[in-house]
């Protein structure tokens, strides 16, 4: 495409929350040029008509995991349908970098990746060419290796940090002083190299009930690590808390609060914000920190995701299990073939151990102890019943729903899958969320749990649902919303406006045209024998026109094959 465009005759809505008006934009050589009525074209100039649209500068996916992704799936698929210029990498402390010289502890990162975001091992291993250590290397590689067509900013993840420097030991201990120290070069040298800052987490345990590595990390290597990101005024802190299992999020957010003091650091903390019916004891006493956050002008904000969610539950590779802390059922999942999948679920001893554990173990708020929200929908084999819920299922059998669900999974294939309906949502929380200045929205997962959900296109649902649908917010909240509000708050000051000097990263779409399409599945995903296996995407919104760095990357319902994206740093990196 060329590089010289003229947008006309379409309503700028300019990123910042101010009212649409109705302007031309003309980009040259990457960057805005010209915003203004009745711009005339030029020689060589391409013309894009934006009659009946809006005009908005590119959206940008605040928290994703393409990390790895981007390296077997460079198309960043379906992004550039749903006008996403611009990818947050690296959240909740899982990133790819730095890593240890020990081939089993980089696995271990590698498992633990794959493991926390369902994300295929085999492909981490075949297209990843782990020529890096430290992450100013891994930067290195992706910036020369991978072309993408959205540009990205990478946290450095202190799990990561902490797995590299003390190999696995980082599962069991405090770390010494020393390793502290090492820890803190580490964490300066990538914001050195224009990490967007450092994440970490607060929330997950693994298949075995083990807290993640940086659930071990004790005050003193927080404040150590803090001061080091308090050196880089860009650089901002990513914390996820937990609002979902043990629902420690209220102590973890008052500790987030206490290590930061009176550093000057922006922060998001993603579940500081829960928007889900069940979570209301959470809420109400997490609610009034977020108050007092913004009443005392301390920037810890929360991140949060305006799609309640849902997922597709398989016994082939899920977290869902474990993370409703049933660990008899999460066994099926580790079972590495499918005859031993069938075995177990038809063990008589295996399902009273599993009836047991949905009575006495899982949290009451999972889904396996809410049957009536699991959908028997996706049968691979058609024996059936499908469209039913599990607990009709479990009474037209006369048995336990966790028997019901191993007999319908035998029947129609351990490929088959189970469907969760999504957690019922405050949704007007979350249209004060979204007008609340102190928030950083559109949480979506992109990139990760590719057979459970897709992640990618949940934007749009701020301009589908929320503004065309309710009425509840307007166009401009919509855009500000993925736009100018957070890319000032990741310190991305060329983005997010629609503004004369600023990357042209812009989205054209007609808001009547564009939706949050239905997930479906693509068969392209790499797989450990060699072939493909599948993950969720869907069909463009679609946008009119999405452009990074002023190239198209998307015009006419398909991507173009452009790949203009680049690493972006914090100002002040």
């Amino acid at each position: 495409m060329l590089n010289q465009i003229l947008i006309r005759g379409g309503m700028v809505v300019d990123g910042t929350g101010a009212p649409a008006f109705t302007a031309d934009v003309r980009v040259r050589d990457g960057r805005i040029a010209e915003v203004a009525s009745g711009l005339q074209p030029e020689a060589q100039e391409q013309v894009v008509d934006a009659s009946g649209c809006y005009v908005s500068p590119g959206f940008i996916e605040t928290h994703t995991h393409f990390d790895a992704n981007m390296w077997w799936q460079p198309d960043l698929d379906p992004l550039p349908g749903y006008g996403v210029t611009t990818t947050i990498l690296g959240n909740c402390g899982f990133t790819a970098a730095p890593v240890s010289d020990d081939p089993a502890v980089r696995r271990e990162m590698i498992n633990i990746f794959s493991f926390f975001e369902d994300i295929p091992v085999a492909p981490f291993l075949e297209h990843l060419p782990w020529d890096w250590r430290s992450w100013p290397e891994y930067k290195a590689s992706m910036t020369s290796k991978v072309k993408v067509p959205a540009n990205y900013g990478a946290f450095v993840g202190h799990l990561a940090i902490r797995l590299a420097l003390m190999g696995m030991e980082a599962w069991e201990r405090g770390a010494t002083a020393e390793e502290v120290q090492r820890m803190c070069a580490m964490l300066d040298e990538a914001l050195a190299a224009g990490a967007l800052g450092m994440s970490s987490n607060l929330l997950d345990h693994d298949g075995q009930d083990r807290p993640v590595p940086t659930l071990k990390a004790d005050d003193a290597e927080w404040q150590a690590l803090l001061d080091v990101l308090a050196k880089y005024p860009g650089a901002t802190l990513q914390v996820i808390v937990d609002t979902f299992m043990r629902k420690t999020a209220p102590d973890s957010i008052a500790r987030i609060d206490r290590l930061i003091g009176d550093r000057a650091i922006r922060a998001q903390v993603a579940g500081m914000a829960p928007t889900l019916t069940f979570q209301k004891d959470i809420e109400d006493k997490v609610g009034p920190l977020r108050e007092r956050f913004k009443r005392e002008g301390r920037d810890i904000r929360a991140g949060f995701a305006h799609v309640p969610p849902t997922s597709v539950i398989s016994i082939k590779k899920s977290l869902i299990f474990a993370q409703s802390n049933d660990y008899v059922w999460h066994e099926v999942v580790l079972a590495e073939s499918e005859e031993e999948k069938l075995k177990l679920l038809q063990d008589e001893d295996w399902r009273a151990r599993a009836r047991a554990s949905w009575d006495e173990k899982v949290w009451k708020h999972s889904p396996f102890a809410n049957p009536q929200s699991l959908l028997l929908i996706n049968s691979e084999n058609g024996v059936g019943p499908v469209d039913i819920s599990l607990a009709d299922y479990a009474q037209q059998l006369g048995v336990h729903p966790s028997d019901a669900m191993a007999e319908w999974l035998v029947k129609n294939s351990v490929h088959s899958t189970v469907h969760m309906a999504p957690f019922p949502q405050d949704e007007q929380m979350v249209v004060r969320l979204i007008k609340d200045p102190w928030t950083v929205p559109n949480i979506s997962d992109a990139g990760a749990h590719g057979q459970m959900l897709c992640g990618g296109g949940e934007n749009i649902r701020l301009l589908s649902y929320y503004c065309r649908e309710k009425g509840w917010i307007s166009v401009e909240e919509a855009v500000h919303a993925q736009t100018g509000k957070v890319a000032d708050f990741f310190g991305l000051q060329e983005l997010g406006r629609i503004e004369v000097g600023r990357r042209a990263d812009i989205t054209v779409f007609n808001l009547e045209e564009v939706d949050r399409r239905p997930m479906k599945k693509a068969f392209d995903v790499p797989d450990e024998n060699g072939g493909t296996t599948w993950r969720f995407t869907r069909d463009p919104a679609p946008m009119r026109l999405t452009m990074v760095n002023g190239e198209v990357t998307f015009a006419d319902g398909r991507s173009t094959g452009a790949a203009p994206g680049e690493m972006l740093s914090p100002a002040g990196a």
